[in-house]
């Protein structure tokens, strides 16, 4: 072999682990990197994440339904407390879902969520929310879980949802794989309590405890 030889077989080595380096990862930070893309850009009916609901209140009304469902593997009942509410584009809503253990054992649970319309996803903010953090529920115990939101007064220049008046907000309960603490996230109950403290002081009225 001759020199010049080697030195390209060499070259061509170093390229190909260069690649393989690349695609490792490229496969290590494809979860994080579409999760951030669907953050950003609604997509798959991904909800956004607001800290205060906008001072902008649009006469639009929205309806926004509930829906609820439980993993086969999590002994949970899991439903919305209301069906529908109607909320202007702009205005902070404020809606609770139901969740009780029917094992007899402690049992953490994570939701997945999105909405649909898919497209309304990058226009749905969520202030406070359950999903939010890890909940932990006693065996037997039955908790009452919060979720404030708003519809981004954005979505009066779009106009691909100028026909849409519905959106429809889902959770899925899964059994979360870090099941082993008693300070897995935040409670379903402190959940709760702060998501009313935050739709009381951007009301202005007291909440109830």
């Amino acid at each position: 072999m001759t020199p010049k030889t080697s030195r390209r077989n060499t070259r061509t080595g170093l390229v190909l682990a260069s690649v393989a380096v690349g695609m490792v990862g490229l496969a290590f930070a494809s979860v994080p990197l579409y999760r951030l893309f669907c953050q950003v850009t609604g997509f798959g009916g991904t909800t956004q994440v607001a800290t205060e609901a906008p001072d902008a209140i649009v006469d639009r009304t929205m309806t926004v339904r509930f829906n609820a469902d439980v993993d086969p593997k999590l002994p949970w009942t899991f439903q919305p407390n209301q069906r529908q509410v109607s909320v202007r584009v702009g205005e902070s809503g404020l809606a609770f879902y139901t969740a009780r253990n029917l094992s007899e054992a402690p049992l953490t649970g994570t939701a997945t969520f999105n909405v649909t319309p898919l497209k309304a996803g990058q226009y749905f903010n969520k202030v406070q929310c359950f999903c939010f953090d890890e909940q932990r529920l006693e065996p037997g115990q039955e908790v009452e879980m919060a979720v404030s939101f708003f519809v981004d007064p954005a979505i009066m220049d779009d106009r691909n949802l100028d026909e849409v008046k519905t959106i429809t907000l889902s959770y899925t309960f899964f059994h979360s794989l870090d099941d082993d603490g008693e300070n897995s996230g935040n409670t379903a109950e402190n959940t709760r309590l702060d998501t009313q403290q935050s739709a009381a002081a951007h009301s202005g009225t007291p909440a109830n405890n």
